[in-house]
């Protein structure tokens, strides 16, 4: 078992014991549609969805300090042995339940140290 994989177990067990800090969730990204060599649609984009489980905190020090920041906007974790590829800041991530519920665009996006999640700053929409 990897790192990120022990990292989001314990998360989830964590989660599942006590009621959080994880909540189930899942992004939202646009898929582009795919042209022939004559330019027309073979395949339509679209929306994806895949599933995810986040823990949603208050914004640390570098990301109120950061361009932009509104008092609104929040630190999120997405553990990523929850997540099926990676992340970018295109998508919109959607917490399912809890007190987080909603729809939250992505920003400020990285890895942390030991790559078991996903850390950005997000907005709700």
């Amino acid at each position: 078992m990897d790192l990120a994989a022990a990292f989001g177990e314990i998360g989830l067990a964590f989660s599942g014991t006590f009621g959080g800090p994880f909540h189930d969730a899942r992004t939202i990204e646009q898929t582009a549609p795919v042209y022939d060599a004559g330019g027309s649609i073979v395949t339509p984009g679209g929306v994806t969805h895949r599933p995810c489980s986040v823990q949603i905190d208050v914004a640390n020090t570098d990301m109120r300090q950061a361009e932009g920041f509104v008092q609104t906007d929040v630190r999120f974790i997405v553990l990523s042995a929850t997540l099926t590829g990676s992340l970018g800041t295109e998508a919109r991530i959607e917490v399912l339940l809890g007190p987080f519920a909603g729809i939250w665009t992505v920003g400020g996006l990285e890895r942390d140290p030991a790559a078991a999640g996903w850390v950005g700053t997000g907005r709700k929409n």
